[in-house]
C-alpha cells in the first residue's frame, strides 16, 4: 500500500464488506463525509440506524495510539459527555479489514454551533472543562503532545521535502519558520510551564456539532496531551467569544489564565502546520482537488509573509 496514495483500494464494496464483517447489514447507501486526513462514510443499514465508518489514514497513527484515542472517547461517554465513542464488536474497537484499520461509531447529525452566542459558548465552555476533568485523570501513552517539534519542525521538513514550494522561495520560508520557531520557544519559556492533559486537540467549530439538546464533540483523532487553552481558542474568534467561554469553563474546572498567553504561539503553530499537511499529503488525489491554491506560488510567497507577520506579533 503507498503512503502517497494509501486509499487507492477503498472502494464502497470495500466499505460495504468491512461493515458486514461487524455483523452488521448494509443497505448499499454510501455518503462519503468530509475528511481528507482519513476516510469516513455514512453507512445505511438495514432496519437500524445507520453508521458511520471510519478508515484510518495508513502508517500514521499506531494501534496503540488509536485505541488511547477510542479509550478516551469511551471514558468521556462513560463521564456523560456529549462524545461520540467508537462501538464495540466481538470486543473490539478497532478492526481491520483488507489491510485497513477502521472504526464505526454512530452515526450523531446536527449543525455548526452559533459563535456569535454567549448562551452557546458558556455551554461549549463548561463542556470543555468537563471534557479537560476527565482528560486530567491520566496521561496518554502514544498519542504525543503538542509542541514546536510536531508542528514546526516536522511540518518544514514536508515543506522542503515537497515540489510544491518553488525552490526561489526555499532560503525565504526556512528563514520564516526560524523566526516563528524562535518566537514561540520564547513565548512558552515567557509563560512558563503549564499543565499537560488529554485533550480533544481540535475543538474547532467543524468538530461541534449542535441539536436541540444541545452540542456534541466529533472526531478526537488529533487528540493529544497539551495545555487546556488549545481546546478553546478555536472556538473564540475575539476577546468578547474567549470571555463566555471562560465564564462556562471557569464554572465547572479552574483555568490557569496564564495559558491565554500561549494562544499566539499555539495560532502560529497551526499555519505552520496546516502547510505541512497539504504538503505531506499532496500525492494522495483529494488533495489537489480540496486545496488547488497550495500548487500556485503566490500562495507560498503570501505564506512566508503571514509566517514573519506572526512572529513579529509573538516578539
Amino acid at each position: 500500500m503507498s503512503h502517497e496514495t494509501p486509499y487507492a483500494r477503498l472502494t464502497p464494496d470495500l466499505v460495504l464488506d468491512a461493515v458486514t464483517t461487524c455483523g452488521l447489514w448494509p443497505d448499499g447507501r454510501l455518503l462519503a463525509l468530509n475528511s481528507y486526513e482519513n476516510r469516513v462514510w455514512q453507512v445505511g443499514l438495514e432496519d437500524d440506524a445507520p453508521v458511520v465508518a471510519k478508515f484510518y489514514r495508513p502508517h500514521r497513527w499506531s494501534d496503540a495510539a488509536i485505541l488511547e484515542e477510542h479509550a478516551f472517547a469511551q471514558e468521556l461517554a462513560d463521564a456523560e459527555l456529549p462524545v461520540v465513542a467508537p462501538r464495540a464488536f466481538a470486543g473490539r474497537t478497532l478492526r481491520h479489514h483488507e489491510g485497513f484499520r477502521y472504526a464505526l461509531t454512530p452515526r450523531h447529525g446536527g449543525r455548526a454551533p452559533s459563535l456569535e452566542s454567549a448562551d452557546q459558548l458558556e455551554w461549549l465552555g463548561r463542556l470543555i472543562a468537563r471534557i479537560h476533568g476527565v482528560g486530567a485523570r491520566s496521561a496518554f501513552a502514544h498519542r504525543g503532545q503538542l509542541d514546536r517539534d510536531t508542528l514546526i519542525a516536522q511540518p518544514m521538513r514536508a515543506v522542503l521535502a515537497s515540489t510544491l514550494l518553488p525552490a526561489a522561495l526555499a532560503d525565504r520560508y526556512r528563514s520564516a519558520i526560524e523566526c516563528v520557531d524562535r518566537a514561540v520557544a520564547a513565548r512558552l519559556q515567557a509563560v512558563g510551564p503549564v499543565r499537560q492533559l488529554r485533550l480533544h486537540g481540535d475543538c474547532h467549530p467543524g468538530n461541534v456539532l449542535w441539536t436541540d439538546t444541545g452540542p456534541h464533540f466529533v472526531d478526537l483523532d488529533d487528540a493529544r496531551m497539551g495545555p487546556a487553552v488549545q481546546d478553546l481558542w478555536m472556538l473564540a474568534h475575539d476577546e468578547r467569544a474567549m470571555d463566555a467561554l471562560l465564564e462556562g469553563y471557569a464554572s465547572m474546572r479552574d483555568f490557569d489564565h496564564a495559558e491565554l498567553g500561549l494562544v499566539p504561539a499555539l495560532r502560529a503553530m497551526r499555519q505552520v502546520h496546516y502547510a505541512g499537511w497539504i504538503a505531506a499529503r499532496w500525492l494522495d488525489p483529494a488533495f489537489p482537488a480540496a486545496f488547488p491554491f497550495a500548487a500556485e506560488p503566490r500562495w507560498w510567497e503570501q505564506h512566508i509573509t503571514d509566517l514573519y507577520e506572526q512572529a513579529d506579533k509573538l516578539e
